[in-house]
Parts: structure tokens; C-alpha cells; sequence
């Protein structure tokens, strides 16, 4: 029997970003097609669209229109896009009306990781923000997807309560700026191999095979 080909993903999002959950509920898609194919690990790695956004948040029009310079009719042509390239991966988008501070989420993102429930928190964070339009960066709706995701409350607590994780959130962003990632989603493939933005099913799918079947190890 073959040998599985190991992967080591690396995706670079953010919680607020509707592509970045698309690009993962296509990623993920892509991943089961290949089932035995490979042995992949997707690892979650921070990216902040609103760094400097205070906890109250902004309208998202209004928010959008200033930073992308759109006008009310495009922002709304392209959520429509949006809803419509997440429906076809699975992901239904519901009603957003506002844009938060992500960087707490991030902060639990990374704890979830070393407990192996990165994964899980990311897809709850994705799905309370983009389909429920909750605040992903508020204190009761972190702990409550902590514990839907298999995480301790009680850790992830206290973890609010502090700033645990900040200063190796903030480096792993610092990495990435480095890496000249200004944009997300970005995955890159066995430290090698980069793709920018959300890509269809079939685009991951491919890009795995191209790297399982490389040879290179």
C-alpha cells in the first residue's frame, strides 16, 4: 500500500474576511476529494483586515465604502458574489451589518492550536460572524464557540481576561507581512508552494495532487 503523502498547509486569514471562509470551505472540500491521497494538517495563521478597529466596530456600508472606495452599488454586486461563491462550496452567508475588531478571536485561535481544535474554533468563528452576523471579537460569543469547538471554558477565560497570546499572535502576523502577504486568504503548501485568494474546489484539489505527486518530501 502507498504511503499517504504528508501536507502541511498553512492558512493565512482572517475571521472577518468572507473570502478567507469561502477559500476554507473549499480547501476542506478539495481535501476530501483527495481521501487517501494525502495526509493533510491545515494550520490556522493570523491575519487582521482591521487592526486598528476600536471594540464598538463600524458599519460595514460605511466601512467598506471608505476603505475600498465603493459605492453602495458595488459593495452590494459583490456580496452577491460572495453569497453566491459561498453557496456553491457549502457556506451560506447571512446578513452582516457590521465589522469588529478580530484580534481576541486570533489570540483563542492560536491557544486552539496547540490544543488540536484550531480548526473546529475557526469554522464556529466563520459561521457566528458570516451566516449569524455576531461579533467574533465579543468576549460571550468567544467563550461560548470555545466551548462548542471542544475547548475549556474555563482556559479560554482566562485567556480573555489576560493577554495571553498576543505577543505570539502579533509575531506570527509580523512573519506573514514579511512574506509579503498583504491579502487573504493566502495558503501556502509545505512552506513551498502559494496561493493567493480563494480558489475553487477544483484549483486547491489540483495544487495538492501537483505537490503530493511531486516527489519532494
Amino acid at each position: 500500500m502507498a504511503t499517504k503523502r504528508k501536507l502541511n498547509i498553512a492558512f493565512v486569514s482572517d475571521v472577518a474576511c468572507p473570502w478567507c471562509a469561502i477559500g476554507l470551505a473549499s480547501l476542506e472540500r478539495a481535501i476530501a476529494r483527495l481521501g487517501d491521497e494525502v495526509d493533510a494538517t491545515i494550520r490556522m495563521e493570523p491575519f487582521e483586515l482591521n487592526p486598528d478597529m476600536g471594540p464598538e466596530g463600524a458599519d460595514l456600508l460605511t466601512y467598506i465604502t471608505r476603505k475600498y472606495g465603493r459605492t453602495p452599488e458595488q459593495v452590494a454586486q459583490v456580496q452577491e458574489r460572495i453569497r453566491a461563491s459561498g453557496a456553491a462550496v457549502g457556506f451560506d452567508f447571512g446578513v452582516r451589518k457590521h465589522v469588529w475588531n478580530t484580534f481576541d478571536a486570533h489570540r483563542l485561535l492560536y491557544w486552539a492550536s496547540l490544543e488540536g481544535r484550531a480548526a473546529e474554533l475557526k469554522r464556529a468563528l466563520m459561521r457566528a460572524y458570516h451566516a449569524e452576523g455576531r461579533n467574533p471579537g465579543a468576549r460571550d460569543v468567544l467563550l461560548e464557540l470555545a466551548g462548542a469547538a471542544g475547548l475549556d471554558p474555563e482556559r479560554a477565560k482566562a485567556i480573555l481576561d489576560g493577554n495571553e497570546f498576543a505577543s505570539e499572535v502579533r509575531a506570527r502576523e509580523r512573519f506573514w507581512q514579511r512574506q509579503g502577504v498583504n491579502g487573504v486568504p493566502f495558503v501556502v503548501i509545505d512552506e513551498k508552494y502559494a496561493i493567493e485568494g480563494a480558489q475553487s474546489p477544483e484549483a486547491y484539489e489540483q495544487a495538492l495532487r501537483t505537490v503530493a505527486t511531486s516527489g519532494e518530501s
